[in-house]
């Protein structure tokens, strides 16, 4: 699971617990001026992940770290697709992010929020 907050212009996401190793990631900073928005889309766990490297994936269980689809970067950590935000950016290393949060609508309301500012 990750956790969303926003500081200093930036939007951070910080995986929590056990997820840094499977996600070979602790936590991830970008400029709010590169996300350019959020959803809820407990449905995206269920599309294909691409090519896994480095990470970790085990249908039904985890998706976790960086998967390379259609030409693009996508961060993923999931267990739980009802749960799942999917972030968008632009000008970075990730096109998304596709992250497990306790709760999908405060995040995405955060994000968009911190976006529009």
């Amino acid at each position: 699971m990750a956790r969303v907050t926003t500081e200093n212009g930036n939007l951070v996401v910080e995986i929590e617990g056990l997820d840094k190793l499977w996600s070979l990631k602790s936590s991830l900073t970008i400029p709010l001026a590169n996300v350019r928005g959020a959803t809820a889309d407990p449905g995206m766990v269920k599309e294909p992940k691409g090519l896994r490297a480095p990470g970790t994936h085990l249908p039904g269980v985890i998706t976790a770290g960086t998967f390379h689809q259609d030409g693009e970067r996508v961060f993923w950590d999931v267990r739980d697709g009802a749960r799942a935000v999917v972030i968008e950016l632009a000008d970075q290393r990730y096109a998304r992010l596709v992250i497990e949060v306790a709760d999908p609508a405060a995040t995405v309301d955060l994000i968009e929020k911190a976006v529009t500012r």
